[in-house]
């Protein structure tokens, strides 16, 4: 019986370590962009969302493929910490080809944070996909 939650520790550190790399990952996008996601997200503004759904699920990608490939916790935070990176990327990649995204954002300019949130996605598959091995 004890053989079926023998991996129950090892899951539960990862797991841990996940949840703190979102809330990580969270607030350095959060704090990165001009806009008040929050706010906006609170207030019905489905471009926010989308926008930072996108980059969630962005970094939700290399997060997991990091879990299942990673040999160690300490593994696993380093390719968290990568994945952080090329999320902040993506932001970048984002901003530099829409012009004024961040106004349209907050403007509900679903066309803008679909393109956001799409290349937060478009990267974390990118990234996702480097990180097996």
């Amino acid at each position: 019986m004890l053989d079926y939650v023998a991996g129950l520790p090892a899951f539960l550190g990862y797991f841990a370590v996940g949840l703190a790399a979102y809330g990580v990952f969270a607030v350095i996008y959060t704090w990165l962009t001009p806009q008040k996601e929050v706010q906006l997200i609170r207030a019905g503004n489905l471009a926010a969302v989308t926008a930072f759904l996108g980059a969630l699920v962005g970094f939700s990608l290399p997060l997991a493929s990091a879990a299942a490939n990673s040999v160690s916790i300490v593994d696993y935070v380093i390719w968290a910490v990568i994945g952080i990176l090329a999320q902040v990327l993506a932001y970048y990649i984002a901003n530099l080809t829409m012009k004024d995204l961040h106004e349209k954002i907050t403007a509900d300019d679903t066309a803008a944070g679909m393109w956001g949130g799409g290349i937060a996605l478009v990267i974390g598959i990118l990234n996702a996909a480097c990180m097996t091995y």
